[in-house]
């Protein structure tokens, strides 16, 4: 993969990253927004778990990312989507580094995991369900309804996959289609096989990305992606 292919991918994961987050804004009464194509961002916090702003170009200004966020409260966090920032002097720190992760449309789908094999899989339909849904992503605690993923994000381009023994959810992922690209996040229940397997059904002539890292990117790299990048999240200390 040459360069220019690579930094497009990038850009294109990192744009389908702010759709699902976006998604998740506007659920809890957000109106986050595009500094042009070189920003994502929300003005007040966000949910827990998901960024204030998002680099969607190389070679953002720092200023530009952090004058449009509320650095005034507990929490603001950044994704450095080219881990190319240095936000150390505006009290931030890196919370975390990834990889994004990428595989072509039309690649042999992995071989089910042994925990996995048998699932059946299907999209989550109403809010029953996601809360199901949402308990078993939280190892069977559940938020009580005070979890990031709300009833209104079924639909907006985003599909909720669930497998499922005896009815009982035991695996799943989110799915959405921003950027022209698959974006597989909130993965659980080593459930690749069948969230690709999934994902090919719905929208074969696109590629997939998302972004991992310890064993997770291992198991991502073992079910087909590339590495194609690193990417840094920032966390307001001080």
């Amino acid at each position: 993969m040459n360069e220019t292919t690579r930094t497009a991918l990038l850009r294109r994961a990192a744009l389908n990253n702010t759709a699902w987050c976006g998604a998740v804004c506007r659920a809890h009464g957000l109106e986050p927004r595009y500094d042009g194509e070189q920003l994502w961002f929300s003005a007040r916090r966000t949910p827990p778990m998901y960024p204030d702003a998002v680099t969607l170009e190389p070679g953002v200004p720092a200023r530009n990312v952090v004058r449009g966020v509320d650095t005034a409260s507990a929490g603001c966090s950044v994704k450095d989507s080219f881990a190319d920032l240095d936000l150390a002097g505006d009290g931030f720190e890196v919370l975390f580094e990834a990889q994004w992760i990428h595989r072509p449309a039309g690649a042999p789908l992995p071989a089910a995991e042994p925990e996995a094999a048998g699932l059946e899989w299907s999209e989550v339909s109403d809010a029953e369900e996601l809360a199901a849904w949402e308990a078993a992503f939280d190892g069977g605690e559940g938020a009580g309804g005070d979890g990031p993923f709300r009833p209104g994000l079924l639909g907006e381009g985003i599909v909720f996959l669930a497998g499922r023994v005896d009815g009982r959810i035991v695996a799943g992922a989110v799915a959405n289609t921003g950027g022209g690209v698959v974006g597989v996040s909130n993965l659980f229940g080593a459930a690749w096989a069948g969230v690709l397997g999934a994902v090919r059904a719905r929208w074969p002539q696109l590629d997939v990305v998302g972004y991992e890292h310890g064993e997770d990117l291992e198991a991502a790299v073992r079910a087909g992606f590339a590495p194609i990048g690193p990417l840094r999240v920032w966390l307001l200390t001080q």
